[in-house]
């Protein structure tokens, strides 16, 4: 077994950057993230990696001009801009493990404090209510807070089980709350005086309109999330096949009010995994259908955010060889505050679909060199599983390309984007159909030509899937890449944190009632199978995907004398949050798939 590596002479490289001697290899650069904008739209607050760890930024909107606000040392996940202008909340991962803190500071980085996320508890979903200095957020998935930072306040709205506050109406009568565990929530109406609640939809998002009357929500009732208005107990649906140029098949994902309630920014998902942005009138009498947002400066879009006036609506945008940058729409026009122009070398995927063992319909991002295949090809499983491979920044990806070497992103099901049928589809038992998607993925890049040599790799639960793979199928990979994957549920269920496990329930099984389920689906009970060359990745302070995940992989593996290698990043949790971890675990990678997948 090797332990952990030296972090020596590790070198940050720009996108871009060619070596003087071999392939170019692209940084593991994240770029900018989370904006928040000023009251008035006129400057940007926003999270960037630029100075090596994630910290806020302050940057006047058409000007270069920046201001790094300090927070400390530790990485910052989030910002919020208050809508009086006086604060910015930001959202701390103390050690990059999933427990978050919040911290209060004045937009020139003045008073800090903490105010949320004390000792063991981890604090989450901050938003300030508009027009108020007020700030509602969760602790523990059990508890709903509201701060008010003028009256120097904490006040407990709801107290529950795998519980989230979303908003307050302005007269503080009622509360927008959401329930249950992933896959499998509701939002409810709870009238804080007596305590009684009343079910919206179910979904994830909604805010009260600016009056309170109505309810805005991404509602997930139906097969494809759509946005909708609650008045009473009448129920009108804004975005159903979303109109004009958006096709009915795509769904909505995320939306975002103006503060007067006039008008919404719907963000939809489309052709498998792209953006599309649109601006809806919210009057009764007015004109429904959609404005895009064009063009859009990144194929996947995401964070909108407007300013309180309603004057600029911001977000971030990525694609093939573009890290994430923030961009602002104001007068009609899009323009970069701060962002990476798109690198003019990089491959840009096409979109695969194909039909699984059992007929479903699987789809997955293709990257191939300019070289005719067949070609050593690298498949990549996205974490979730209720995430989606999209055609944004992959640096990995491209460096790979670059060297020869194909890569197949694929969806298999369990993924988001394609309705809640698909995303349902790997619970529990299924599981075992989203593991022979694995052996359907291979199948069809060698049946097209475009396969030769597989190596398998993922990270998260595509992580527990490549390992899955690894060792159900041990004859179809050359080699295996482990990114903090589950290998065991029992240890992953004992060792995560308690609200990460509660939540888990409804995807993968319950640890108790599901026990033989759980260990039937657990790579380590089929380490004995593993045979290909191995590299496991982990963050030391992993506590969602906890770090014995890896070692007791790492362990069997020494034991068996399967060749490995174990990377270990201290400092770090299940995110590599620090640039030149990101480098290293760039540079490891390619290393070790050049060993065994391009050279073997």
């Amino acid at each position: 077994m090797e332990g952990q590596l030296s972090r020596n002479d590790v070198t940050v490289l720009p996108v871009g950057w060619s070596r003087p001697s071999g392939p170019k290899t692209e940084s593991e650069v994240a770029g900018n993230w989370s904006p928040a904008l000023s009251p008035d739209g006129r400057h940007l607050a926003y999270v960037s990696d630029r100075g090596g760890v994630p910290a806020v930024w302050v940057q006047p909107v058409g000007s270069e001009l920046t201001f790094r606000v300090d927070t400390g040392g530790e990485p910052v996940t989030a910002v919020r801009w208050s809508s009086g202008g006086g604060w910015l909340a930001c959202e701390i991962t103390p050690g990059g493990a999933p427990r978050h803190e919040v911290w209060l500071v004045r937009p020139d980085g003045s008073d800090l404090h903490q105010v949320a996320g004390f000792g063991a508890d981890t604090a989450e979903n901050m938003r300030w209510l508009p027009g108020r200095p007020v700030l509602a957020l969760t602790e523990n998935l059990t508890t709903a807070v509201l701060l008010d930072v003028v009256a120097g306040t904490r006040t407990v709205v709801a107290h529950g089980d795998l519980l989230s506050l979303l908003d307050v109406d302005p007269a503080g009568h009622f509360a927008l709350l959401r329930y249950g565990p992933r896959g499998s929530r509701e939002i409810v109406l709870r009238d804080l005086s007596t305590g009684s609640e009343k079910p919206v939809t179910r979904g994830e998002r909604a805010v009260f309109s600016p009056g309170g009357g109505n309810v805005y929500a991404l509602s997930q009732d139906g097969e494809v999330p759509v946005l909708i208005r609650v008045a009473g107990d009448a129920v009108e649906v804004l975005t159903g096949g979303a109109g004009g140029s958006f096709p009915v098949s795509g769904e909505v994902e995320d939306f975002t009010i103006t503060a007067d309630g006039r008008t919404a920014a719907v963000l939809w998902n489309v052709r498998g995994g792209e953006s599309e942005v649109a601006l809806i009138g919210l009057d009764h009498d007015g004109d429904r259908v959609p404005v895009p947002v064009s063009p859009l400066p990144g194929l996947v879009v995401g964070e909108l955010a407007w300013s309180f006036d309603g004057a600029a609506l911001a977000f971030t945008a990525e694609g093939p060889g573009q890290p994430h940058g923030v961009w602002v729409r104001s007068a009609g026009e899009v323009r970069a505050v701060s962002a990476e122009p798109a690198s003019p070398e990089a491959v840009r995927p096409t979109l695969e679909v194909f039909p699984a063992h059992d007929g479903l319909t699987l789809t997955g991002w293709l990257f191939q060199p300019s070289t005719p295949g067949p070609h050593p090809t690298v498949l990549w499983l996205h974490g979730g599983p209720e995430a989606q491979e999209r055609p944004g920044h992959g640096p990995l990806f491209q460096s790979l390309v670059n060297r020869g070497i194909a890569v197949f992103a694929a969806n298999v099901r369990g993924s988001s984007g394609f309705g809640r049928s698909f995303v349902d589809a790997d619970n529990g038992a299924r599981r075992y159909a989203a593991i022979e998607d694995v052996r359907t993925c291979v199948s069809y890049l060698r049946d097209a030509g475009i396969a030769g040599a597989v190596g398998c790799m993922g990270r998260s639960y595509g992580g527990y899937l490549t390992l899955a793979a690894l060792t159900t199928f041990p004859d179809l990979f050359a080699v295996g890449v482990d990114v903090c994957g589950m290998s065991n549920f029992s240890t992953f269920y004992q060792h995560t944190e308690p609200w990460i496990a509660a939540a888990a329930v409804s995807k993968y099984g319950d640890p108790v009632l599901d026990a033989e389920l759980l260990a039937d689906l657990s790579p380590i009970k089929r380490i004995d199978q593993l045979t290909a060359p191995l590299l496991v990745v982990h963050g030391e302070n992993d506590s969602n995907v906890p770090v014995i995940e890896a070692e007791q992989v790492v362990k069997a593996l020494a034991s068996r004398g399967v060749e490995h290698r174990y990377l270990l990043f201290p400092g770090e949790g299940h995110e590599l949050l620090h640039r030149s971890s990101r480098a290293e675990y760039l540079r490891e990678v390619l290393t070790w798939l050049d060993k065994h997948l391009l050279h073997a």
